[in-house]
């Protein structure tokens, strides 16, 4: 690790230039990092990911992707992946959404997306063991300053699903999905707790009973 990444703090908010932050990122190139950038503010994230959290990541995406496509709702997911406004804001949530006719909204072989060209995702998905204030905090506001439809953040320690749905830069506390009509946050919370016990397969095979 360089001196210049040694140097900064990690898994909090300080103040930055854009600059700064472009070179703290540069920096970071072949870490396994996440960076976000907000209100003259960067936070890099450096811990490791968690085998818990790791699960639920994998567990998420394949719910989401299953209700979708058993629902016929053209769907396009994102994991960690760089959305970006140059010079305002930047962010790389776990899991990104574009849906139905949004779906095929970025071309194939995009880096970075560019929000200035391009419409925020409609879902957001982070999942939070170490993150979790965060999360529910200053990423909330950032998401909803881009313009995100709804946003769900993963309590890996608690199974538990905190989803918002986002509108005229706010954002309330639902208990199913209105991006995806029918899609309750129990069912993702059973299906987590059921990770706990019973492997993959067979959550995703429960998974099937209730969406059909």
């Amino acid at each position: 690790m360089s001196e210049t990444q040694t140097q900064l703090p990690t898994d909090t908010w300080i103040c930055a230039s854009w600059q700064e932050y472009e070179e703290a990122i540069a920096n970071l190139l072949n870490e396994k990092a996440k960076s976000y950038y907000y209100k003259g503010h960067m936070r890099l994230e450096m811990a490791p990911v968690s085998f818990a959290h790791g699960k639920d990541h994998v567990v998420i995406i394949f719910a989401v992707t299953l209700f979708a496509a058993l629902k016929g709702i053209q769907a396009t997911g994102l994991d960690t992946t760089t959305f970006r406004k140059t010079g305002v804001q930047d962010c790389q949530p776990d899991v990104a959404y574009y849906l139905r006719e949004r779906a095929p909204t970025i071309p194939a072989g995009t880096g970075i997306v560019n929000l200035d060209r391009y419409p925020a995702p409609d879902l957001v998905i982070e999942i939070a063991k170490t993150s979790l204030l965060d999360d529910l905090g200053t990423k909330r506001s950032l998401y909803e300053e881009l313009g995100v439809a709804e946003y769900w953040v993963v309590d890996v320690q608690n199974a538990q699903i905190i989803a918002y749905a986002m509108a005229e830069q706010g954002s309330k506390r639902i208990q199913e999905s209105q991006v995806l009509p029918g899609l309750a946050m129990s069912i993702l919370e059973e299906a987590l707790r059921r990770s706990r016990e019973i492997d993959q397969s067979e959550v995703g095979a429960w998974l099937l009973s209730q969406f059909q």
